[in-house]
Formats: structure tokens, C-alpha cells, sequence
């Protein structure tokens, strides 16, 4: 099924990916668990490899391979470590937004860096008392000069702790025009990170709280134009949130499939292999029926987004498929190890973890059913897909 959409490059992206991931990436995973905290090393490393820049021009220095290819990089990272495959989807909101609102001089200086993998980009906007409220941020930013005044409180941002260049959306003014959008380096004075806090699963990757406290920032570093930042939040979250999110619950059902086989294949009871009882079989054919029907969903709304189609729907829907599919399949992958998955000796209960965390970015299950609700009723408010794809036709190929 998946060869419909993928082709020999995204294949042989695949199998790249893949190899490094088992030679490089699943080494690392004890010990990511046991710390429990932020993995500057593995993510470094990956970054190096190219990746963060796959949907970077190739005249910034990019792979220029698109979202398809995006999905294959994340879902495999995320086959062998779910944190790993968080921090690439994390770094690709980053990416977004200069993509797609930064002015020459913004995509000249940061988008090669990206891609040669030395800048990590993270994406700023849920505060403590809006949560996903967008408009209901209180950060703020007042113009000074030739510089901006920042101040406030951002929380779950992923990647904080080893990002290099803040995406952050504050308000600049009353009501939806009021947000802006302005890219803040890490280490600008006013800008700080929260103590990052041990969590329930993707160990390794961290998601955590930036705070700015009269953090001064040139207005040359402003995304787009002022009252740009509801755009800039609602595409990044409505495009390549869901997406990416989809591509690591993929990556994460895949390696449930993987170990639960594996497990009925080696555990015998009454004389002969798990997997030759028909309960279990059952249990195995409803894990694959969802994984296919999972990846049926990722592929084809990356492969609308590619092609500059209005796919919007199709992305909510790949995401609330795979998050719902995944967790559903991680529970029964559970049942099936019975008391040995409830050991951290084998990685099952990691991937119930893990799976647990991509339930509320980029809008919860009951969030992507009241959108889908939208548009059957004929409601739905426009759709990013078809705005940010004509945005992108309409942008000049960058000087020599």
C-alpha cells in the first residue's frame, strides 16, 4: 500500500534512516530512560545528518524532498526511539514558520544553518493560562525603537531545552490581529529556560517552559508583519503539527507491531509458540488492521499536502486515526505480555508511554472531531493547506 505514495528515493530514505537509527539511535534508549531528561548528543547527531532540513529548499541548502519524505525520516526515528522522532517533528514547526513567513534576509541566514543541522528551531505558543486558547495568550511584546520588548511565560515547548532559535507568538495588540510572530535566540539576554521536569514517557526529548523578562529583540526578527502571529501559529500547528505528530504515532505503532509479534513468536504456552492461539491471533490481525489503516491515513494526507491540494480534513483525520490506533494497539500489545510488559526489561510499556504524549499537541482527539465535524457541516473556516500552498508558488526563487 505504502509504495502507491513513496517512490525508490523515498525507499532508499527509508532503509538510511532506518540503519542509523538501529546503529546510532537504539544504543543511546536505556539510558535516555534512566535519565529521564533532555539527549543533546543523539539529537545533535541526528540533526547533522541533513534531516531537519528535508522540507528546506535545496537553494537554502535543504533536501527539498517534502512532507512525504518528512513522514518516512520521523516515522522511522520514532520506530526505534519516540523521543527521537519528537524532537525532528518538534524542529520542523521551527522550520515552518521561516519557511513560509520569513523574508529573504530571516530564510538566508537560518534555513542553511538548519539544514547543515547547526540551529535546532523550536515553535513558542502555549502559555500556562490559555492552554490552547491561542488567542487568549498574554505574552506580550511592545515596540521599542528598533527593538521589540518581549515578556511572558510559554510552556510545552518542544525541543526547549536544546533549541538554538525560538519561534515565539505574542500578543502586540487587541483581539486576532493583535499576535505576532519573532525569532528569538536562546541565548538573548531576557530569554531563559524553566527547569526541565521528568514526564511520563518520550524520555530524551525535552518539552518544556520558556520565560522572557524584558527581552530585548531587533524588530528585524519580526516573522512576516505584525498581527502575522495567529497565521503563524494556526498553520504551523494545522499543517506540520499534525502531520509530524501523525509520523511519530506511526513510528511508535509500527514498533509495537514489531515486539508484540516477536514476543508470541518466542513466548510458548501449552507445548507450543503464543502466537498459535487463536485469541492471540486475533488481537495480532486487529493490531495490523489498525497499522495499515493508520498509514493509509498518514500517507495520503502528506502526499494532498505535497501536491498543493486543500487537504486540512485528511490531516486531522491521519492524526486522530493514528493517535487513537496507536494507543488502542498499545493496549492490546499490553494484554498480550500480560505481566511481562509491565517490566522495563522490554520496551512495550515505553511505547504505551511514549504513545500517550502525541494524544494532546496540536489539538486533542475530540478537537480534530469537532474540526471534521465542521467540515461536514459545510462550517469549516478555510483551509491552511490551500493558503500556505499558494503562498509558496507566489514566493521568488532567493538572488544568487
Amino acid at each position: 500500500m505504502d509504495r502507491y505514495f513513496t517512490d525508490q528515493r523515498h525507499e532508499e530514505l527509508r532503509h538510511r534512516v532506518r540503519e542509523f537509527a538501529e546503529q546510532e539511535v537504539r544504543p543511546s534508549v536505556p539510558a535516555m530512560e534512566e535519565a529521564r531528561s533532555v539527549c543533546h548528543e543523539i539529537s545533535r547527531l541526528i540533526a547533522r545528518q541533513g534531516w531537519i532540513g528535508v522540507t528546506v529548499p535545496r537553494a537554502y541548502g535543504g533536501m527539498g524532498d517534502g512532507h512525504l519524505a518528512k513522514t518516512v525520516i520521523i516515522e522511522e526515528l520514532s520506530r526505534v526511539s519516540g523521543a527521537m522522532g519528537a524532537m525532528v517533528q518538534a524542529s520542523q514547526l521551527g522550520v515552518a514558520k521561516i519557511i513560509h513567513f520569513g523574508n529573504e534576509e530571516q530564510k538566508k541566514t537560518w534555513l542553511p544553518a538548519v539544514a547543515a543541522g547547526e540551529c535546532l528551531p523550536t515553535i513558542a505558543v502555549t502559555e500556562p493560562e490559555s492552554g490552547g486558547h491561542v488567542l487568549g495568550m498574554a505574552s506580550s511584546a511592545v515596540r521599542d525603537g528598533d527593538d521589540y520588548i518581549l515578556n511572558g511565560h510559554k510552556v510545552f515547548v518542544g525541543n526547549s531545552h536544546v533549541g538554538d532559535l525560538h519561534g515565539v507568538v505574542v500578543r502586540t495588540g487587541p483581539g486576532s490581529k493583535g499576535l505576532s510572530a519573532f525569532l528569538v535566540e536562546s541565548g538573548r539576554p531576557g530569554c531563559s529556560l524553566g527547569a526541565q521536569q521528568p514526564a511520563m514517557g518520550l524520555h530524551g526529548f525535552s518539552f518544556g517552559e520558556l520565560y522572557f523578562d524584558n527581552c530585548r529583540v531587533p524588530a528585524a526578527n519580526l516573522l512576516g508583519r505584525e498581527g502575522d502571529g495567529l497565521a503563524v501559529a494556526y498553520s504551523s500547528s494545522v499543517l506540520y503539527g499534525r502531520a509530524n505528530l501523525t509520523a511519530v504515532s506511526l513510528g511508535i505503532h509500527q514498533a509495537i507491531l514489531e515486539e508484540t509479534t516477536r514476543f508470541c513468536a518466542d513466548r510458548h504456552r501449552y507445548g507450543a509458540p503464543l502466537a498459535q492461539l487463536s485469541p492471540i491471533k486475533l488481537k495480532l490481525g486487529q493490531i495490523q488492521s489498525r497499522l495499515m489503516t493508520a498509514r493509509l491515513a498518514a500517507y495520503h494526507a502528506v502526499h494532498l499536502l505535497d501536491g498543493g491540494l486543500p487537504c486540512d480534513a485528511e490531516l486531522m483525520n491521519a492524526k486522530l486515526v493514528n493517535v487513537e490506533y496507536a494507543l488502542e494497539s498499545a493496549r492490546d500489545a499490553m494484554e498480550i505480555h500480560a505481566a511481562a510488559g509491565l517490566f522495563t526489561d522490554r520496551p512495550i510499556e515505553r511505547y504505551l508511554r511514549d504513545a500517550h504524549h502525541i494524544f494532546a499537541p496540536a489539538g486533542t482527539s475530540d478537537i480534530q472531531r469537532l474540526r471534521l465535524g465542521e467540515f461536514a457541516l459545510g462550517t469549516a473556516k478555510g483551509e491552511w493547506s490551500q493558503r500556505l500552498s499558494e503562498l509558496v508558488r507566489r514566493e521568488p526563487e532567493p538572488a544568487c
